[in-house]
């Protein structure tokens, strides 16, 4: 399978204005310019959404849904402000999400697989202000549970991990914390799924991973891995437990798994 990481955020589309040859009117221009990308973009919003509703009428409405205009924005920055790219890449998002059941997930939910201990969203932000999602590798047995189970969970941390972003941040760290991980624990397509949903369904949502203490077994499979990723293994770090705790926490947000 192969995949591409699409283009980090692009700025908006640039305004076409002419420059003013007064210094004293170059505060006047910066905001017109804003104001003139602003009023464009939005107006790129109202156009995809209308073809939503013309061309996907069925799909739901309300949060997440053909007329959440945050969403739609999001998902035209991914895509460069294609209006025809964006439209059918939120389809797609939409049908899945309702397929899904995303909406759906609780705590409740996914309690029998999250007693597992596999995964969970770390109370604190990192030092960067992103909500944290750690996964526990060693304690991933493929087969333990049904696999839709394990999907579930992850795309319900997901949801909560994005439910906890800070005004002004906009993606989530992931961490695996490999110690103890053996071949009992590989589940390459898990794997996969998981850097599949960030691609397809929450584009550029997720701002790095670090794969923790990573022995040699795994480093072997990641090599297999790796090439079926394409772009998107370039969010990857391969790191120290000490690395976490002094480039990534502070002493009194660290994660307790990673406190010694």
């Amino acid at each position: 399978m192969a995949l591409r990481l699409s283009h980090p955020f692009s700025d908006p589309p640039p305004c076409r204005l002419s420059f003013s040859k007064l210094p004293i009117r170059r505060f006047s221009f910066s905001v017109h310019c804003s104001l003139a990308a602003t009023d464009e973009s939005q107006k790129l919003v109202l156009e995809v959404k209308d073809r939503l509703e013309r061309y996907h009428e069925t799909l739901p409405v309300g949060k997440n849904g053909r007329d959440d205009e945050d969403m739609i924005l999001w998902f035209l920055k991914d895509r460069d402000y294609s209006v025809e790219e964006a439209t059918e890449r939120l389809a797609k998002a939409i049908k899945w999400r309702e397929d899904f059941g995303v909406s759906e997930l609780t705590e409740e939910s996914v309690r029998n697989v999250a007693e597992s201990g596999k995964a969970f969203v770390h109370d604190l932000l990192d030092v960067n202000d992103r909500p944290v999602l750690i996964v526990v590798a060693s304690n991933h047995y493929p087969g333990m549970y049904d696999r839709s189970e394990d999907e579930k969970l992850c795309v319900f941390l997901v949801e909560k991990a994005l439910s906890k972003l800070p005004a002004g941040q906009e993606r989530i760290l992931g961490i695996f914390d490999l110690r103890g991980f053996g071949t009992e624990n590989a589940d390459l397509k898990f794997l996969t799924f998981v850097f599949d949903i960030f691609y397809y369904y929450y584009p550029k949502r997720l701002s790095q991973v670090l794969f923790v203490e990573a022995p040699f077994i795994f480093k072997q499979l990641w090599k297999i891995t790796k090439p079926l990723l394409g772009s998107h293994a370039s969010l990857v770090r391969f790191c120290s437990v000490q690395t976490v705790r002094e480039e990534y926490f502070t002493e009194n947000t660290v994660p307790t798994i990673f406190k010694h």
